[in-house]
């Protein structure tokens, strides 16, 4: 058995690609798939309220099982009755397990079948993390969605490192699925293995055959080559159930988003819009934008023309290059709105254009018309 209220419902397939349109049903709500998600790692989207994000279009919002166990603690968020009214965001929410945090902090961490030692980047403190005690925290955090605990293998990685770890993180979603008794929480099964073909498939089935809500493929956007990845993904979709959701971690530039689309990824989130946003990098239907470039202080034109958002509604490149330059909050407000809500269009693009079998022409003319660059 499922958890409760959860399934995806496959509404059309793209007759030139395989691109799924669908939609994900959920305790807090019904999405459209596929779906780019913002990430709120501290229950949070950075400098966005709620509200404002969910009229971007987004449907789930991801949140970090290490972050907030660390602050605020997943008690007192259990206590506020769940991340959710915890942070008054009325839709859908996941929560990624923390292995890519531990995978970060390779220097300070041990590895070891029970699980992994590692020290808290704050104060230093020794934490431990088991497949167990990730599925207790993010129980009480209590999102829609929880992910397994696994390893994220470095790229690159020698087949036997990458056998040991897949091998092992197999054990850990087993450990994790048995613990995991919260009946309204999806449990997602991440498929690990490198860049290697057996290893990929072998992680799926093992995972297909433990029966989770949904399947993640990790391991993926760590600074492999953009053809590494797109492997990754064949290696292992292929082996995942058609009626459960796929979901493609860390992904947030328009390449990786619509090959991963293309190849019958349901469900894709990134730092990447608001990160870049608050380093002044804008993506526009017009290319990319730096706006503290001194072209646009007398530039009183919107950002982006044939974007809908709040920002290119109301303020000019001038007066966004201003409040970027004196490093007023506003600023990175107002571009963080549009970046997440130009990937979010783009992905709304997406959907029409596969339930009208026209999603390869559309995938074309996207990245044609914006090149092929990582990020953009």
């Amino acid at each position: 058995m499922g958890a409760k209220g959860f399934y995806l419902e496959i509404k059309h397939i793209d007759k030139t690609t395989g691109a799924r349109y669908g939609i994900l049903h959920t305790p807090h709500g019904d999405c459209e798939v596929p779906m780019f998600m913002p990430v709120g790692t501290l229950a949070t989207v950075k400098t966005l309220s709620p509200e404002e994000v969910k009229s971007l279009g987004a449907g789930v919002i991801l949140a970090n099982t290490y972050h907030l166990h660390l602050r605020p603690g997943e008690d007192i968020i259990a206590e506020a009755g769940g991340v959710q009214k915890f942070m008054n965001y009325d839709g859908p929410m996941l929560t990624d397990s923390g292995g890519y945090q531990v995978f970060s902090l390779a220097d300070n961490r041990k590895i070891t079948e029970k699980g992994v030692t590692f020290k808290s980047h704050l104060n230093g403190d020794t934490i431990e993390f088991t497949p167990e005690k990730v599925i207790e925290i993010e129980e009480k955090i209590g999102a829609d969605i929880a992910m397994s605990f696994d390893e994220c293998i470095p790229y690159p990685a020698t087949y036997e490192y990458a056998k040991k770890s897949t091998e092992r993180t197999y054990r850990w979603a087993k450990r994790g699925k048995a613990a995991h008794k919260r009946e309204d929480q999806a449990l997602f099964g991440i498929v690990q293995g490198g860049d290697f073909e057996d290893l990929r498939k072998w992680s799926a089935e093992e995972l297909v055959k433990l029966d989770f809500d949904g399947y993640s493929i990790g391991g993926t956007s760590i600074g492999e080559p953009k053809e590494v990845c797109f492997r990754m993904i064949d290696y292992a979709i292929k082996y995942l159930p058609e009626d459960k959701p796929r979901y493609l971690m860390g992904v947030g530039s328009l390449d990786y988003i619509l090959e991963g689309i293309a190849k019958g990824i349901d469900m894709m989130d990134c730092v990447l819009p608001t990160r870049i946003a608050r380093h002044g990098t804008l993506m526009t239907h017009n290319g990319r934008i730096n706006i503290r470039k001194e072209m646009y202080k007398r530039d009183f034109t919107p950002l982006d023309p044939e974007c809908d958002c709040y920002t290119c509604k109301n303020y000019t490149k001038a007066y966004l290059r201003h409040l970027y330059i004196s490093e007023e909050t506003f600023g990175a407000r107002l571009l963080s709105i549009h970046n997440i809500r130009f990937l979010i269009s783009i992905v709304e693009g997406a959907r029409e254009a596969i339930k009208e079998d026209r999603f390869k022409e559309y995938k074309d003319e996207i990245l044609k018309k914006y090149g092929d660059k990582r990020g953009f």
